[in-house]
C-alpha cells in the first residue's frame, strides 16, 4: 500500500525524524493559510500524487510570496500531472503540500528496503540525491553504500555512523545524520513498511538533517496490525480495476496490453505474460485468481478482464495441482454463459484431469480455443488479435 509524501512526513515526525515545516492543502485558500502559519518568505508548493518525477512535471514550484502560494495552488490543483511513473494518462492533484523553504548545502540520498537475497533489511545511501537512484546504480554503483541489518538487533549505532562518515559529513551534520539514520530505521521497522526513501535527504547550511520528500510503501500482509495506516489509503490514487478485484481477493494488476491473462499462480501468471510478448502479443493485465479458481473466482476475473476495453482477446492459463482441471473448466464454461464474454478465448489447462477438461470445453458450444501448450496458447491468442 503506498501513501502520499505529507502523510509519510507526520508516521516520520512520530519517531523523531526530521522533517521541514509543512501542512497538506486542499484549496489556494488552504494553501495560503498553511503559508502564513509557517511563516518565512519562502515556501514550497508540492503536488501530492503516487508517483515520482513530480518535479520534472511541474509539480513542485517556489512561491517568494504569499501571493504566488495562491496562483501556483490554484494552478495544480486539479491539473493532470504527467511524469515518468504515471505514464501518458498521468493523475489528477487533489491537494498540494506546502512546506518551508530550506537554505541547502547537500543533497543525499537513504533508502530502506528488505534484500531478498540476504533475507535482510538493506539500508542504502548515497551523496548523489535528487536523482533517480536506479540510474546511480547503473551508473556509479560506487556512489551507493550500504549496511544489512540483523533483524534480532536491528539498524546498530555504529551501521549509522558508518552511514554517515561514508556521506562525508562531520560534526553536528554528522551526528544528525546519525539521529536521523536511527530514527528512519525504527519507522521502517514498527510501522512493518516495505519501502522507506528519502529522496533527497538535505544536509542545511545550519546544520540540520531533513527528508525534504518522503516515500513509504506497506506490506499489504502486515496492515492488520496497523489500522492508522490503512485509513491513509487513497483509493482516488488507485486503478479503479485493481480496487474492484481486491473486493474478490484477486490479485489484479493493470497493464496497457490487448491479452487479458486469468492465471493460477504469481509465477506462472509471470511466465504467461512473459511468453505472450515473445510471441509478439501484449498482456493487458497480470490476474492470479489462487489455488481455489472455482466457478464464482472464475466469473469475477472475467468481470474485471472485460472492463478494460484494451482487452481483445483472453489467454486462460490454469495448471490443475490444488484443483481440478475439469472443475476449472466447468467453471469457465459456467462463468462465460453468465458474464456473456464477447472476445475470443485460449485456454491451456494442464495436471490433474486436463483431458476431462479439454472434452468438456470443445463440447460447450462456445467461443473457446484449446491450446496444447503454453507455447501454443501465446502463438494463439497473439495471432486471434492480429487477424
Amino acid at each position: 500500500m503506498k501513501i502520499h509524501e505529507y502523510q509519510a512526513k507526520e508516521i516520520l515526525k512520530k519517531f523523531n525524524v526530521e522533517v521541514p515545516k509543512g501542512k497538506v492543502a486542499f484549496t489556494p485558500e488552504e494553501a495560503v493559510e498553511v503559508a502564513k502559519e509557517i511563516g518565512g518568505d519562502l515556501w514550497v508548493v508540492k503536488a501530492q500524487i503516487h508517483a515520482g518525477g513530480r518535479g520534472k512535471g511541474g509539480g513542485v514550484k517556489l512561491a517568494k510570496s504569499l501571493d504566488e502560494v495562491y496562483e501556483i495552488s490554484k494552478q495544480m490543483i486539479g491539473m493532470r500531472l504527467i511524469t515518468h511513473q504515471t505514464g501518458p494518462e498521468g493523475k489528477i492533484v487533489q491537494r498540494v503540500l506546502i512546506e518551508e523553504g530550506m537554505n541547502i548545502e547537500k543533497e543525499l540520498y537513504v533508502g530502506i528496503t528488505l534484500d531478498r537475497s540476504t533475507s535482510k533489511n538493506v539500508v542504502m545511501v548515497s551523496s548523489e540525491g535528487g536523482v533517480e537512484i536506479e540510474k546511480v546504480a547503473a551508473e556509479s554503483p560506487e556512489k551507493i553504500l550500504k549496511e544489512y541489518v540483523e533483524p534480532s538487533i536491528g539498524l546498530q549505532q555504529f551501521q549509522a555512523r558508518k552511514l554517515a562518515f561514508g556521506l562525508g559529513l562531520e560534526g553536528e551534520k554528522f551526528r544528525n545524520a546519525v539521529k536521523f539514520l536511527i530514527g528512519l530505521y525504527k519507522a521502517y521497522e514498527e510501522t512493518d513498511a516495505s519501502l522507506a526513501e528519502i529522496n533527497p535527504l538535505v544536509v542545511t547550511k545550519e546544520g540540520r538533517v531533513l527528508a525534504l520528500d518522503a516515500k513509504m510503501n506497506f506490506d499489504d500482509n502486515a496492515l492488520y496490525r496497523h489500522p492508522e495506516i490503512v485509513e491513509l489509503r487513497d483509493l482516488n490514487e488507485e486503478e479503479p480495476l485493481e480496487i474492484e478485484a481486491s473486493k474478490y481477493n484477486l490479485n489484479y494488476i493493470k497493464l496497457d496490453g490487448n491479452v487479458g491473462c486469468m492465471v493460477n499462480g504469481a509465477g506462472l501468471a509471470m511466465a504467461t505474460m512473459d511468453i505472450i510478448k515473445l510471441a509478439g502479443g501484449e498482456p493487458a493485465n497480470f490476474l492470479d485468481v489462487g489455488g481455489g479458481a472455482s466457478a464464482e473466482t472464475v466469473e469475477n476475473g472475467f468481470k474485471i478482464i472485460l472492463s478494460d476495453p484494451n482487452v481483445k482477446a483472453i489467454l486462460i492459463n490454469i495448471f490443475g495441482g490444488i484443483v481440478r482441471c475439469d472443475r476449472v473448466a466447468q467453471g469457465v464454461i459456467e462463468a462465460s454463459r453468465k458474464v456473456n464474454v464477447s472476445v475470443p478465448i485460449v485456454i491451456r489447462l494442464e495436471g490433474t484431469n486436463a483431458k476431462e477438461a479439454a472434452d468438456l470445453l470443445r463440447n460447450s458450444g462456445l467461443n473457446f480455443l484449446v491450446a496444447n501448450s503454453l507455447k501454443d496458447a501465446a502463438e494463439k491468442v497473439t495471432g486471434l488479435i492480429k487477424n
